[in-house]
């Protein structure tokens, strides 16, 4: 999947190479901004989802999404992301979804996904969109489970600058996983909307 923070419209702040991310791209302790466009998306959007089984809504969502929306002439422009409507808890209101060619009509039934514990959740994707307008960026190489630290970094990075964050946030998974892969080796983009 291609995209990340140049598909989001970001810029450089000079990281430094011992970062990891190279000396053209933001880190959480130095977060870039911009001003971005709105991206269309088609999502699926889920309210009180079980924080510890994200994996299985990801997994869910995307191997169904892909083929419904070539099924619907629907192409993806990005790189596949999690928008994030509150702080998660032990439960998360998000959408799962990836930037598209042109505006998803109507709704497509993937179906149910099931969590351990019992929950079941419908999957209904829909047009949605990524929002534009003032922006803080940052790369965050690594594994998912360090996500939580990143974020941390980000939002106090941006904090310590005055800024002042915003909702929603979202992550654009930049490295598409795979089984054998280095979890080092994972680009994850965090976003966040700014306030002013």
């Amino acid at each position: 999947m291609a995209g990340g923070v140049g598909a989001e419209g970001s810029g450089a702040d000079g990281a430094g190479p011992d970062d990891g991310a190279g000396s053209d791209v933001p880190v959480p302790s130095r977060p870039a901004l911009t001003e971005a466009p709105e991206l269309v998306t088609a999502s699926v959007r889920v309210e009180g989802f079980p924080g510890a089984h994200l994996p299985i809504l990801f997994d869910g969502v995307f191997s169904r999404l892909f083929p419904a929306l070539g099924q619907a002439g629907v192409e993806p422009v990005g790189a596949a992301y999690s928008l994030y409507s509150r702080v998660p808890a032990d439960t998360v209101d998000l959408e799962v979804g990836i930037p598209v060619d042109r505006v998803l009509d109507g709704e497509v039934d993937l179906g149910r996904i099931e969590t351990p514990d019992g929950g079941a959740f419908a999957l209904v994707a829909r047009a949605s969109a990524k929002p534009g307008g003032r922006i803080a960026t940052a790369a965050h190489l690594g594994g998912y489970d360090r996500l939580g630290e990143a974020w941390q970094t980000f939002i106090g990075a941006l904090e310590a600058q005055g800024e002042r964050v915003a909702m929603p946030f979202w992550e654009v998974y930049t490295t598409e996983p795979t089984p054998d892969m280095d979890p080092a080796t994972l680009r994850t983009d965090l976003f966040t909307v700014l306030e002013g």
